[in-house]
C-alpha cells in the first residue's frame, strides 16, 4: 500500500524509531489515504488530527512490541 513507509522496528532499523519517524510514518498514511499531499485548508484540521492520531497510536504499537530475539534496552 504505503511502499515509502518503512518498517520501524528492529532489525530493520538499528535502534528505537524517533517520534519524528512515526510522525513521517503517519503523514505518509495519511497521505495515501486521504489522496491528499497536501490538504486544502478546509480540510487542514482533520487532516493533521489524523496524522497525529495516527502518530500516537504508531507509538502506542512501537511500545508494546515484543521482537524475540532482539537484545533488550
Amino acid at each position: 500500500m504505503c511502499r515509502s513507509i518503512k518498517t520501524l522496528r528492529p532489525p530493520a532499523i538499528p535502534e528505537e524509531a524517533t517520534e519524528e519517524e512515526m510522525r513521517a510514518a503517519a503523514l505518509q498514511y495519511v497521505r495515501k489515504v486521504s489522496g491528499f499531499r497536501a490538504p486544502a485548508a478546509h480540510n487542514q484540521e482533520v487532516f493533521d488530527r489524523a496524522v497525529e492520531e495516527i502518530a500516537e497510536a504508531t507509538r502506542r504499537l512501537m511500545d508494546g512490541l515484543e521482537v524475540r530475539g532482539a537484545a533488550r534496552v
